[in-house]
């Protein structure tokens, strides 16, 4: 039986990928957009050195640094010592695995935000996440979403960013030239990029050099992965593929039996009774798959409380927010809740492609590996698929309100 290594990497397959945004101060995210705009109009209305206090600057930003404005986003140019103004929009990012946050999107105050990223951002656009390699841990080797994703694995592990699509509007896949038309003929009928993305949230492996994928020679292996694949991307986009949100089977839902109280500080569950406590509010039910599902090694469930109930250090901007347990949020519990219930209860299924089950039999007899695709011409990809694509009719704000032609 071959081993993990000997199936392709996914660099190859996807060949543009994207390093994590690196943010560079903590206080430009938060779980909802009034803290943010709150944040703001305290750091605006502070002078001299209280304001770059509250700033933070780092090696890559200052409040004299110039740059232009991220695309797609009408933010201020000029240097932010001079910034008076009103608060930009905030934009819904994925902060972590499942967890959608807010972020101020304004390039002064990102150390590092991948402007290619933004450029493809958009409807019909879906970003695949490495979750960077963690030996013997739980959970998916990438996952999906369209916010624009951070980047990082729940233990801060750097992963690769791959956007589905090249160009905005879901035009020009991000695959090897070739490799849908190679899979299509293999497997009988048209393959596209929808296809391709269901297969690998199914099938994709961890490695220590980046997630490989498995190609099965059998057209019914491939099938059956993309049906389930299909599913499981779903549940994580929240309904986008099906235009339907996510609910759990039977008529279950999870309810608020008991409300959050207005600064809650633990999280807890009891696996009988299918309850988790939230500092003493009460939903229920919530199945065990939900509460035990792991991505990188870290439960989900506590990692989001985390992200909602740290302390910060007093007087900074990072110790601005609601007062009280937003109801949102409650709301926000209640959707993860049904999301990782049903990707859990779906888990031993994408899992047996990772073991010695039936699934990993039907991939070892006449898999595609590596030579085959060598053999077709489509790999090595050519270099230009490694680099954004170019856009070359579109003006962007430049520094001090210059505009740029790319």
């Amino acid at each position: 039986m071959r081993g993990v290594t000997e199936y392709v990497r996914l660099d190859e397959l996807m060949p543009w990928s994207v390093a994590p945004l690196r943010f560079g101060r903590s206080w430009i995210v938060a779980p909802d957009a009034r803290t943010l705009r709150t944040r703001w109009d305290r750091l605006v209305a502070a002078e001299g050195a209280e304001r770059e206090a509250l700033f933070r600057p780092s090696r890559a930003r200052s409040q004299t640094s110039a740059v232009g404005a991220l695309p797609g986003q009408r933010t201020g140019t000029t240097r932010f010592a001079r910034e008076s103004g009103p608060c930009p929009e905030p934009v819904r990012v994925a902060q972590g695995p499942f967890d959608e946050q807010w972020l101020l999107p304004d390039h002064r105050l990102i150390d590092t935000a991948r402007p290619e990223l933004w450029r493809v951002a958009g409807e019909q656009q879906v970003f695949v996440v490495e979750q960077g390699y963690v030996p013997g841990a739980a959970g998916p080797a990438l996952l999906v979403t369209a916010a624009l994703p951070e980047g990082r694995s729940p233990a801060g592990r750097p992963g690769r960013i791959r956007p589905l699509f090249r160009r905005p509007g879901g035009r020009e896949p991000n695959l090897a030239p070739g490799l849908l038309d190679f899979l299509g003929k293999r497997y009988g009928h048209e393959v596209d990029a929808h296809d391709w993305l269901a297969w690998i949230v199914t099938a994709a492996l961890p490695s220590p050099d980046g997630c490989r994928v498995p190609l099965p020679g059998d057209p019914a292996v491939w099938a059956a992965g993309v049906a389930l694949g299909r599913e499981l991307a779903d549940v994580q986009l929240r309904g986008a593929l099906s235009g339907t949100r996510p609910r759990l089977p039977g008529g279950r839902r999870p309810y608020v039996r008991a409300a959050v109280p207005a600064r809650p500080t633990t999280i807890s569950y009891d696996s009988e009774a299918e309850v988790l406590d939230v500092g003493g509010g009460l939903v229920s039910p919530v199945p065990a798959e939900a509460w035990e599902y792991r991505v990188g090694g870290v439960r989900v469930l506590e990692q989001w409380f985390a992200h909602r109930t740290a302390p910060a250090e007093p007087g900074s901007l990072e110790a601005i927010g609601p007062a009280a347990w937003p109801q949102e949020w409650t709301s926000e519990l209640l959707d993860l809740v049904t999301v990782l219930a049903l990707l859990g209860a779906r888990e031993p299924e994408r899992a047996a492609l990772e073991t010695g089950g039936l699934g990993r039999a039907a991939l070892e007899t006449g898999g595609l590996d590596r030579a085959d695709l060598d053999a077709a011409g489509v790999l090595p990809a050519p270099s230009w698929s490694r680099r954004p694509a170019s856009v070359l009719d579109h003006q962007e704000e430049g520094p001090e309100g210059q505009f740029m032609l790319l």
